[in-house]
């Protein structure tokens, strides 16, 4: 197979932790969820409700919405941000893969959970991705909410080999919901994921990510791209936000720090990553986390 950036990136990222609950509601309401480091999303199933975070304009949800909340901040969602608060513990004790009913239901039905992700460069990817990922109704939004479906029915009773589905029906959840916001974030510039959105840009992006220990240099990216070498640069900046080769050296550090996380030996990741020595690996390394990779391993 050909390389797959966003699949390298899910890979280090590691869902490990996660939960989903229904809610039933009726007449007016609010909840109230506290910033988490947390990946959030939610599936309205009918009616319609309000999302208000902090420093984001509102969002306004209807039948069929799925939106990714990827930085974990602190939220309100609703009917009004100042509507009658549900209570967090009442709602919380609802069993993960249950629907909490309140006030008789049938105004909002929708569904809600979290990622908790365990891999060492989980921050800088997720800050890749904006506050708000909203994937309106249609054809692709209505596999998340299938796949949402399919993982509460597992959490909702369990069965031999429940936990390996559901922590695979997760990732799948997460991996389709990005896609898909690949797939529709073309003309927007700043990120990777942008970049990956444009086709010229994603080959030379999915040959960094198969061979990161190759001696890339612009002019051979931008081969590999099919433009000149000042088009490359000028573009892969524009579009990602940072120079090809920073984009290089940034990638490469954060599969050295899951290997490093791992036990692996110093020497052998600074050889697979193409460094010619320790010392030469040990000062990108520092120079790009902030620390030495015998520290690293030690914290």
């Amino acid at each position: 197979m050909t390389a797959d950036p966003l699949s390298d990136v899910l890979q280090l990222m590691r869902p490990r932790a996660y939960g989903f609950r229904g809610l039933d509601i009726g007449g007016d309401w609010s909840l109230c969820l506290p910033p988490q480091p947390v990946v959030r999303c939610y599936a309205l199933r009918t009616g319609a409700c309000g999302l208000w975070l902090d420093g984001v304009a509102p969002v306004q949800l209807a039948a069929g919405d799925f939106v990714l909340l990827p930085q974990g901040q602190g939220l309100v969602m609703g009917s009004r941000p100042d509507a009658p608060r549900i209570d967090l513990e009442r709602f919380f004790t609802t069993a993960s893969g249950d629907t909490a009913i309140f006030e008789e239901g049938g105004d909002c039905r929708g569904l809600g959970g979290y990622f908790e992700m365990t891999g060492m460069a989980a921050d800088q990817l997720l800050r890749a991705l904006p506050p708000v990922v909203r994937l309106g109704a249609g054809a692709e939004a209505s596999g998340l909410l299938w796949l949402v479906d399919r993982l509460m029915a597992e959490l909702r009773t369990p069965r031999p080999g429940g936990r390996l589905i559901a922590e695979h029906l997760s990732q799948t959840l997460l991996v389709e919901a990005l896609r898909l916001h690949v797939a529709t974030t073309a003309q927007r510039t700043g990120t990777w994921l942008a970049a990956l959105a444009d086709p010229q840009l994603a080959r030379a992006i999915e040959a960094m990510h198969a061979y990161p220990g190759e001696r890339w240099t612009l002019d051979a990216l931008a081969k590999l791209s099919g433009m000149s070498r000042s088009g490359f640069a000028q573009r892969f900046s524009d579009a990602c936000g940072e120079p090809a080769i920073s984009y290089l050296a940034r990638w490469r550090m954060m599969l050295a720090s899951d290997r490093l996380a791992l036990g692996i030996p110093t020497s052998i990741v600074a050889f697979e990553l193409g460094y010619g020595s320790e010392s030469a690996f040990g000062a990108a390394f520092r120079r790009i986390t902030g620390m030495s990779p015998g520290r690293f391993r030690s914290a």
